[in-house]
Order: structure tokens, then C-alpha cells, then sequence
């Protein structure tokens, strides 16, 4: 844990504040910056640009960063959880709205559990994971349902329905992403290794992109303004003032505390996909988003809380409820 005092104090929420809400505000970000730049090569400017600033900076302190060993452990790590996490969110978001891609991803949590099998005991010796994970999914099934079914122009159901699916490889990426780094930290600075994925993640993008033929007649003069500021906003919001909020936070709460932010994202990026593009989600959408909420909720809910048996007994019950009447909605 890092030096923390009264001071500063005053900066623990407003730490929270960029996570909950700039890292929510970025799905509507990406899809701004989609109606000028093609997902992969948006992605590559957002990731570089960030990196270089950073590394900028590091570089600028005295930090050091020959090592090729730490390079090559960022590298994974950074076309893992970027390049494919994030990166493949943007080419998602062509096909969906940004609401619905945030509340798909917020189903990263039972991704973890699934992937990684070396702690499944100790996952599995919780009666609340499986419970969450069972209920999760069939709010995952009834959210699907309500969004292919629903109305969106120029866009057929089995390239949303393929939408839904590379989302959902996309938190299977930054999952495994996860793990990697995990296993196998590298020896730099936090923020050094930050700066490092990004650059490399970045590089990858634009790569990507090459394969994708993003770049045959790409041209910047045709990019509107709209697309500029997403771009900005993921590059100085998303992937640098949030994400060493996220860093800071991990270093002075529980990691346990600081996950909070996913199940509040999903909710930040409905609202502010209402207010700012007037998008909109239909009740089974909905009810999805409470159900998947609830299912993330009790996954983890013996982190939080120390719970008495009378109190578990009534959130199974609770669980088991959602589990009956988990059905289609249908509008009178």
C-alpha cells in the first residue's frame, strides 16, 4: 500500500468519480469516434498516443525502459487486454449501440471465474458464485433476446448477433490478459508498464487495421469534429486520467472495493447514452441489465460483506426469484 493520509483525503472520491464515470462515458466515446475513424485504427491512435505521452513523461523523470524481457511481458500483455479487450469493443460498437456494449462487457466478472480454473476452489467454496454466475447468464440470455430482437436500422440480426459474440471475446481477451500479467509481472514501474502496453498495444491496432484494409482510403480531412473529441476524450480520459486512477485507487483501497466500477459502468454509459445520443433500451434490455447487475453482485458479495446466515438466506431467495420469472418481457 502506498503513503495515504487526511490530506488527501479529498482525492479518493474523485478517483472513484473517473472511474465510475469517465470509464462509462467511454463507450459513447468509441462510438463518436466510430463515425470517422475505422475501430482499429481508432484504437491505435487512442492506445500510441497515450503511451507516448506517458512514456514521455517517465522517460522525462529518469525512469529507465531497455529492458527487452519487460517489453516483450508488456507486449502480451497489452495486445491481450487493449488490442484485443478494447480494441475489438470498437469493431462491436459499429454493429450496436454503446449501452449495449457496456452492459455485455460488464459480464467480465464470470469470464474471470470460468478462465481461471487454478482457483476454482476456492471460487466454487462460495455458494454466492455460482448462484451469481447461473443468474448472470440467463440475464445475459434476456438482455441478447430483447437486443436482437429489437429494431436497428441498416443493421441485420446475425451481424448483431456476431457483434454480441466478439464482445464477449473481447472480455475473454482481457481476462486472459489479466492472468498473463498476474503470472507474470514485469520488473517496472507501474506506470512504466502502463506505457509500455499501450505503445505496443497501439502498434498492434494499427496492424490490425493494415490486415482489415482500414487504410485504403482513409483520410483525415473527412473526419468530423465529433470524431475528433471522442478520440481526444478516449486518449486523455479514458486511457490515462482514468486508468492511473484505477492504478492509484488499487494502491491505497481493497482491489475489491476499486472493482465496484463494473457494475456502475454499464449504468453511467445507459444514462449517458440517453442524454447525449438519444439511445435507448427496451424492457428486456432492462430487466437484463438488473439481473446480470444482481448476478455480479452476489459473485462477489462475500468480499464486501461479512453476511449472517439469516441474511444469505434471504439473498438466495432473492436469487431464486429473479431465476422464475428470468422470462421475455412482453409489451402489452
Amino acid at each position: 500500500m502506498s503513503t495515504f493520509n487526511l490530506k488527501n483525503k479529498w482525492l479518493v472520491p474523485v478517483a472513484f468519480a473517473n472511474i465510475y464515470i469517465i470509464w462509462g462515458i467511454t463507450f459513447l466515446a468509441i462510438s463518436f469516434g466510430l463515425t470517422g475513424f475505422p475501430p482499429f485504427i481508432l484504437s491505435g491512435l487512442r492506445f500510441f498516443a497515450a503511451g507516448i505521452l506517458l512514456i514521455g513523461y517517465l522517460l522525462a523523470k529518469g525512469e529507465k525502459a531497455n529492458s527487452l524481457k519487460n517489453w516483450w511481458k508488456n507486449a502480451v500483455t497489452g495486445i491481450l487486454i487493449l488490442t484485443g479487450g478494447t480494441g475489438l469493443v470498437a469493431w462491436g460498437e459499429q454493429y450496436v449501440t454503446a449501452s449495449e456494449a457496456a452492459i455485455t462487457i460488464a459480464t467480465g466478472p464470470f469470464w474471470f471465474i470460468a478462465i481461471d480454473k487454478k482457483n476454482w476452489s476456492y471460487y466454487f467454496s462460495d455458494k454466492f458464485i455460482p448462484i451469481g454466475l447461473l443468474l448472470g447468464f440467463a440475464g445475459l440470455i434476456l438482455f441478447l433476446n430483447g437486443s436482437v430482437n429489437s429494431h436497428t436500422e441498416n443493421v441485420s440480426s446475425s451481424l448483431r448477433i456476431t457483434a454480441f459474440i466478439v464482445l464477449a471475446l473481447s472480455s475473454v481477451a482481457w481476462v486472459l490478459g489479466s492472468l498473463y500479467s498476474k503470472k507474470n509481472p514485469a520488473d517496472h514501474s507501474t506506470f512504466m508498464n502502463i506505457s509500455q502496453q499501450l505503445i505496443v498495444a497501439g502498434l498492434a491496432s494499427f496492424a490490425v487495421a493494415f490486415f482489415r484494409s482500414e487504410w485504403t482510403g482513409f483520410s483525415v480531412a473527412t473526419i468530423p469534429i465529433s470524431a475528433w473529441l471522442g478520440l481526444l476524450f478516449l486518449i486523455f480520459f479514458g486511457s490515462i486520467i482514468a486508468y492511473i486512477s484505477y492504478i492509484w485507487l488499487l494502491s491505497v483501497k481493497p482491489a475489491a472495493i476499486v472493482s465496484t466500477h463494473t457494475y456502475i459502468n454499464p449504468i453511467v454509459t445507459v444514462i449517458a447514452g440517453f442524454i447525449i445520443a438519444n439511445q435507448t433500451i427496451n424492457g428486456n434490455q432492462l430487466y437484463g441489465l438488473a439481473i446480470i447487475l444482481i448476478g455480479v453482485l452476489l459473485t462477489n458479495v462475500t468480499k464486501y460483506f461479512k453476511l449472517s446466515k439469516r441474511s444469505k438466506a434471504k439473498i438466495r431467495r432473492v436469487a431464486r426469484h429473479f431465476g422464475r420469472i428470468s422470462r421475455p418481457y412482453q409489451p402489452m
